[in-house]
């Protein structure tokens, strides 16, 4: 990071007025506008066209992790309300797809809301009606200075994602103020969401729809599906004045052989579709190089790591790709289930990603940043044109498709 001197937080915020922010989707996911940011040129167009903006030979690389509803609430016999929203299993290493799977019981991490009523030996229990009758779920504390949890149903049958589907609430973002709704469930979810895990959309996808796909295939514009599980730290705010003294947050992300074959196919025309994607892709590339240098924890990336390597010792795209291909095929596996902790700030060289589809993001955040990296000042050119043209921000609000 010491090739850029200064990256004040005051450099990365713009004023967003509250009624800018989208609190509910727009009845029809691709009518949103989209800003288009080509080679330092701005226009605007509608989602739907979005094909037809594609450079030609473009590959997509979507993020089809599944949003849980992850926020569960206990009432104490003294009416005292204790919220769990949970963000992994513990411990964090295991696969989240098989964590979903689990029978019986379940050991998870998150965030407790009125922690300080919730005794450390106290079982905390709720009843609720399934289709199949009803279910008592306990919970306990496993870890209480991780913020770990044990819960525990009957019928054991069930398995976690079952469990929550029936007793949890979807986690909409702090900033919508606003309680979830039974919509929620399904505005909050991207149509090709399949992987159960994440506690934030990849919001980026929310505005593709069947049709936006069929032109898709009509243009020759294929495309490709991996799995990072967005956690609750990408809303985590920065609150250091140099924005690289920010704990990044860590997520997991899984890699197939097939991802790996279609990036080596199609190196230097991918577009990353959100800010998840873009952070999975570019981890890779380091993942890649970390195998080639024989380093220790290859799958398990810092957000310092990125920033130590001389440039003339890190290996070609198409080398770190294959050196994570030849590990798979050396091994015997099919896919790879890996950490990142990557931070992309200005002065990182972006490795991947010709360009990036995505919302309009948080004044200050992470993805502020990494939108940065990716055009540099433009940015604030880019946000000046969405406020000044109407647009929708964060979540629930409208796109851009950026083409440094």
């Amino acid at each position: 990071m010491s090739e850029v001197n200064e990256l004040l937080l005051s450099k990365f915020q713009y004023p967003l007025p509250d009624d800018r922010i989208a609190r509910f989707p727009l009845p029809q996911r691709d009518s949103s506008k989209l800003l288009v940011y080509k080679s330092g040129q701005i226009g605007h167009e509608r989602f739907s066209d979005l094909p037809n903006l594609l450079p030609q030979n473009s590959f997509l690389v979507f993020n089809n992790t599944k949003v849980i509803p992850a926020r569960l609430h206990f009432t104490k016999p003294t009416g005292a309300i204790i919220e769990l929203f949970l963000l992994n299993p513990f411990p964090a290493d295991q696969p989240v797809t098989s964590a979903m799977e689990t029978t019986g019981s379940a050991v998870w991490q998150g965030m407790i809301g009125n922690r300080k009523r919730w005794k450390k030996d106290e079982t905390l229990e709720t009843t609720f009606p399934t289709p199949t009758g009803d279910v008592t779920l306990t919970v306990n504390w496993h870890d209480y200075d991780q913020s770990a949890v044990r819960l525990n149903w009957q019928p054991t049958e069930l398995t976690f994602a079952q469990i929550i589907q029936y007793a949890g609430e979807i986690p909409l973002p702090p900033y919508l103020k606003r309680d979830a709704t039974e919509a929620d469930r399904e505005t909050y979810q991207t149509i090709y969401s399949k992987q159960e895990g994440a506690v934030a959309a990849p919001t980026a996808g929310l505005h593709f729809t069947p049709a936006v796909f069929e032109e898709l295939a009509k243009r020759g514009i294929n495309h490709d599906y991996l799995t990072l599980h967005v956690g609750a730290g990408t809303f985590q705010p920065i609150k250091t004045d140099d924005v690289r003294q920010h704990h990044m947050h860590t997520e997991q992300v899984v890699y197939t052989q097939g991802n790996l074959l279609n990036l080596i196919a199609h190196i230097g025309n991918v577009i990353a579709i959100g800010t998840t994607s873009m952070r999975a892709l570019e981890s890779l590339y380091w993942m890649g190089a970390k195998l080639l240098r024989n380093d220790s924890d290859p799958f398990l990336l810092d957000q310092q790591y990125a920033y130590l390597l001389p440039t003339d010792q890190q290996p070609t795209v198409g080398d770190a790709i294959n050196a994570v291909l030849d590990y798979l095929t050396t091994n015997n596996k099919e896919s790879i289930v890996a950490h990142t902790g990557i931070y992309i700030t200005p002065g990182y060289q972006v490795k991947m990603c010709k360009g990036v589809v995505t919302n309009f993001h948080q004044p200050g955040s992470t993805l502020i940043l990494l939108i940065a990296t990716l055009i540099g000042d433009d940015w604030k050119r880019v946000y000046t044109e969405a406020l000044q043209n109407n647009y929708r921000f964060l979540s629930y609000g409208d796109s851009s498709l950026l083409l440094p």
